[in-house]
């Protein structure tokens, strides 16, 4: 009964503070966030055993939601080549920043390592809605975040996957571990794609025919359970499985049924997500942030400015102007789902420690915040500028 009221008041208060924080202008996230932190605060729960594990299956839902909605394997075609050098660009920038920061500090190699593939992801979820408002989201920086945004999910994982085997492995893994870690990528890709290929369209076929109520939900479901649990047989983390099984029922018409994806997102974003993220702030250390000093204050400026001059070179590259290259920049900044999984999954294996931990998620809270208002200015100086130009073409900015 206990871990009943548990759940129930942990989702009460995650629902009723991203409320608040949605009404407020702000992402939900901050408000599930404070509520595991408010839970710890004044609770203090001693056994979180059970909170712990949904919070993995919040992790896996999260990943697997976000290749089932937003990852469209055939619309990355068009845009794929000019993003590549801006992805690649910003993805390095922060990495190196993460793991020198780390270095800095004394921190262990694969310390480090965590933080430089945690400052790597960008969620462009959250810069969405800004692009929407300001009628940006068609544009061509605007198409650029968002398919820069896929691939960084994608490297993310990719990253995820060889910073765990470092992890397990307590050292950098030689030549040949590196090919076994490579191996197991590939042979499990392999595997899921052959699924995707030849076994899942025909399994929906089937599924469609029958009688029983919800069975198209219940095999999506399955597949995101079963995509995470093959992974984990490789070797590799179960969210990286379910990733890339929501990767690939994406590209089924028979499993993209617009009504099945609004039940998978309501048991997500409604259940499951909700309680990942207040168990990110309930494993925060609140003793660490009442110390938080100029390492944290480096972890914010440092992730953050490394996805904006990243993106800005990269951008610069490909032949974006100025004021486009720094849109697109600050476009790539906010974090918020597999960064957190990353530290989670860091924290979880002993690696990552609370000081490290709470610094990044309070990066994470500060870039969701801070992201849409400052690409909401970059884009109406954009618009002042181009107003400008129209009536003293002298007056023209690169």
């Amino acid at each position: 009964m206990e871990i009943l009221l548990q759940i129930l008041l942990i989702l009460f208060l995650a629902r009723i503070l991203s409320e608040i924080c949605e009404r407020s202008g702000l992402p939900g996230i901050i408000g599930e966030i404070g509520a595991g932190l408010i839970f710890a605060l004044v609770l203090k729960p001693d056994d979180i055993t059970t909170l712990e594990f949904f919070g993995e299956l919040g992790a896996i839902f999260l990943l697997f939601t976000a290749g089932y909605k937003e990852v469209h394997v055939k619309d990355l075609k068009a845009t794929s080549a000019s993003a590549l050098i801006p992805t690649l660009s910003q993805i390095m920038m922060a990495f190196a920043f993460g793991f020198f920061l780390g270095k800095m500090f004394g921190f262990g190699f694969t310390e480090s390592l965590f933080m430089a593939v945690a400052f790597s992801p960008t969620s462009i979820s959250v810069v969405v809605k800004t692009l929407i408002d300001t009628d940006y989201l068609s544009s061509k920086p605007g198409a650029m975040m968002l398919t820069s945004a896929i691939f960084d999910d994608i490297i993310g994982i990719f990253l995820l996957s060889l910073v765990v085997s470092v992890a397990t492995l307590n050292q950098f893994p030689s030549g040949i571990h590196t090919l076994i870690i490579l191996g197991k990528i590939i042979a499990f890709v392999i595997i899921m794609a052959i699924l995707g290929w030849k076994v899942f369209p025909q399994l929906f076929e089937y599924i469609q025919k029958m009688h029983t109520k919800e069975s198209l939900f219940s095999f999506v479901i399955i597949i995101a359970l079963l995509s995470a649990y093959l992974s984990e047989i490789f070797g590799l983390h179960a969210v990286i499985g379910a990733f890339l099984g929501g990767a690939i029922l994406s590209d089924l018409p028979l499993a993209k049924i617009e009504t099945v994806q609004k039940k998978v997102n309501g048991i997500a974003y409604g259940f499951f997500t909700p309680l990942f993220f207040a168990f990110i702030g309930l494993s925060i250390e609140t003793e660490v942030l009442g110390t938080a000093g100029i390492f944290t204050i480096l972890v914010v400026v440092l992730a953050l400015s490394g996805k904006l001059i990243g993106g800005f070179i990269g951008t610069k590259l490909v032949g974006f102007s100025s004021i486009d290259s720094l849109i697109f920049g600050i476009g790539m900044m906010p974090r918020a789902g597999v960064e957190l999984v990353v530290i989670a999954i860091g924290k979880e294996l002993g690696i990552i420690s609370n000081e490290v931990f709470a610094a990044i998620v309070l990066m994470v809270v500060v870039s969701i915040i801070i992201s849409p208002i400052m690409l909401e200015m970059s884009i109406r100086y954009k618009e002042k500028n181009m107003a400008a130009e129209l009536t003293d073409p002298s007056n023209k900015t690169t």
